[in-house]
């Protein structure tokens, strides 16, 4: 790629000091093409375990954002997007989880990917970074994600439907069509939704043609549905931005659901209150783009 581009890289953290620093540090490993600049922007969401202070110690070139301990993931990432955006015009951002540790070839690979997704098609793409559950073990832990579920790698560029914000590269031209994320959600569905709306704007999603970080999958049933969580616990976390949330899964149901969002709250309300019901209903498995 000839081109010579300036980027963004946005992340958002609260009190995981080890896992940010590691992920600045492969970070600051991944090779940029020649000529390409990057910035990074964090927001450190009221860590109480000097992440910020190692931050500025170890990567004094990172732009720190102090936030209350309030914003969670998806208004963490807001945070960060309209400061950087604020503060210089970017060609590209690239959002980055902090438990996420890039390859030295991921940006590369990023790069090149959106490069062939974009001569191909003719308009910008957005492109998720596919990553695997352990260095070298192949297997999808996140990324891009269709009806069917993962997307796995498989060498070539292939179109997803939802993406996982754990590495997301957005350009220039779709955030000045679509924004930032949207202010509907606190802490998950944000990625998703933008990935949706990027969709229904005419954009296409890629995810990048092999694996470009690590990053371990949060196994297990979620506390909010889980059978052995108690179900006062379970009513609190259904309703909490850590758990389900869900007024605002309602809202993002009804966003791009229609009518249909009636039975995604019924389904909700089943996990959550009769877990064991509900698992016995649905033993076969369907995929659920929000989990």
């Amino acid at each position: 790629m000839e081109s010579k581009f300036k980027i963004a890289a946005l992340l958002t953290c609260h009190n995981r000091r080890d896992k940010t620093l590691l992920c600045l540090e492969a970070l600051s490993h991944a090779a940029l093409m020649p000529g390409h600049k990057l910035d990074i922007y964090l927001v450190d969401d009221g860590s109480t375990d000097g992440t910020g202070e190692a931050v500025k110690s170890n990567f004094p070139e990172v732009n720190v954002i102090q936030g209350d301990g309030s914003l969670f993931w998806n208004q963490g990432m807001r945070l960060a997007w309209n400061t950087a955006s604020q503060k210089a015009e970017y060609d590209f951002h690239l959002w980055l989880n902090d438990d996420t540790m890039l390859s030295s070839f991921a940006l590369i690979e990023v790069f090149e990917s959106y490069q062939e997704a974009s001569d191909k098609d003719k308009q910008p793409a957005i492109v998720v970074g596919a990553c695997e559950s352990s260095a070298g073990s192949n297997e999808f832990s996140y990324g891009g994600k269709d009806d069917s579920g993962p997307v796995v790698p498989n060498g070539k560029l292939q179109i997803c439907t939802y993406i996982n914000g754990n590495v997301v590269l957005v350009s220039k031209a779709i955030f000045e069509k679509l924004g930032n994320l949207s202010n509907d959600y606190t802490h998950a569905m944000g990625d998703i939704d933008y990935g949706l709306r990027a969709i229904q704007a005419g954009f296409i999603c890629y995810t990048t043609r092999k694996y470009i970080a690590v990053c371990a999958k949060n196994d297990g049933i979620p506390a909010w549905c889980d059978p052995q969580t108690p179900i006062s616990k379970r009513w609190k976390l259904m309703n909490s931005p850590t758990g389900l949330n869900l007024k605002e899964y309602n809202t993002f149901r009804r966003k791009f659901w229609g009518w249909r969002w009636t039975i995604y709250t019924i389904k909700a309300y089943l996990k959550a209150l009769m877990p064991g019901v509900y698992n016995k209903a649905n033993r076969k498995k369907s995929y659920d783009s929000t989990s």
